[in-house]
């Protein structure tokens, strides 16, 4: 990838950075964010495939009213059901769930599979291009939307196939993916802004390259989040931790100083006190 391609992709996610969140561009965010990983990759039919979507999802909109359906919020989801799932196909990735492809947006819709979050924000185009309000919640380890029309809520699986959601459902999924003690908290339903489901794509990346030991990657990595989101001071610790893992203890020192002067409590400030007391006597 070129240096002046790349800095069009950093400035987009800097803009990002800056903006409130009801002023993020959501796609464009996720599709900059998986261009960085695609050297060369043209983004323009990703963006046409989007609106396609968008505009398919109206349609089909239109064909359930004209059929009789109430507009109410079981008929836009079985639009949206009905374009993104029937008729493209998306689905969950739950043969190589773990795959980074699935949590970039420009591969999956070349495979028309991936993790949870990814597959959210497909959704979550195509509603809020008609004016549907739907979001992703904040619930753990698994991305689930929910959809609201004139005081109705449905919450979905976007992995699953759009799979309307019990609370049944949610207490297992939890349990499942969580721990078997876990339980349902109100905070799960709370919505997810869109600064955090960025942050949270990218943070399911830098997971799984820690995992591999790919320290350098996870790097590169943080720094694209601080981009996304510069006031996250917990990201300057985690630079910190893994400029030091990649032998820059320079850069390891500025992220943990820095990290140092804005955390708000006196034991975070501790232990970070105590890894950059290390580092520096391994300079010595």
């Amino acid at each position: 990838m070129g240096e002046s391609e790349k800095e069009e992709y950093f400035e987009i996610l800097e803009n990002i950075g800056e903006a409130d969140d009801e002023n993020i561009d959501l796609a464009q965010g996720a599709i900059s964010l998986a261009a960085l990983a695609c050297p060369g990759i043209k983004t323009e039919r990703y963006y046409h495939h989007l609106n396609k979507i968008a505009q398919q999802v109206t349609e089909r909109h239109k064909a359930l009213l004209k059929e009789g359906a109430a507009d109410d919020a079981a008929t836009r989801l079985a639009a949206l059901k009905h374009i993104i799932v029937d008729q493209h196909g998306y689905e969950g990735d739950s043969e190589s769930y773990d795959d980074l492809q699935n949590v970039n947006l420009i591969r999956v819709i070349d495979r028309r599979k991936g993790m949870p979050i990814a597959l959210s924000i497909l959704y979550i185009y195509a509603a809020q291009a008609q004016g549907w309000d739907v979001m992703a919640l904040n619930f753990p380890a698994h991305v689930v939307c929910r959809l609201d029309k004139d005081g109705e809520r449905l919450l979905f699986d976007p992995f699953n196939k759009c799979k309307i959601l019990q609370a049944a459902d949610l207490r297992q999924l939890l349990k499942t993916l969580v721990s078997p003690s876990a339980e349902l908290s109100a905070d799960y339903y709370e919505p997810s802004t869109k600064r955090d489901l960025l942050i949270r794509l990218q943070n399911n990346i830098k997971l799984r390259q820690i995992e591999a030991e790919d320290y350098s990657g996870a790097v590169e990595t943080v720094e694209v989040m601080r981009r996304i989101d510069p006031k996250e001071y917990r990201l300057l610790l985690d630079a910190g931790v893994l400029y030091a893992r990649t032998q820059q203890p320079i850069a390891a020192i500025d992220s943990l100083e820095k990290y140092v002067d804005r955390v708000p409590t006196r034991e975070e400030r501790h232990e970070a006190l105590i890894l950059l007391r290390q580092i520096r006597e391994s300079l010595n």
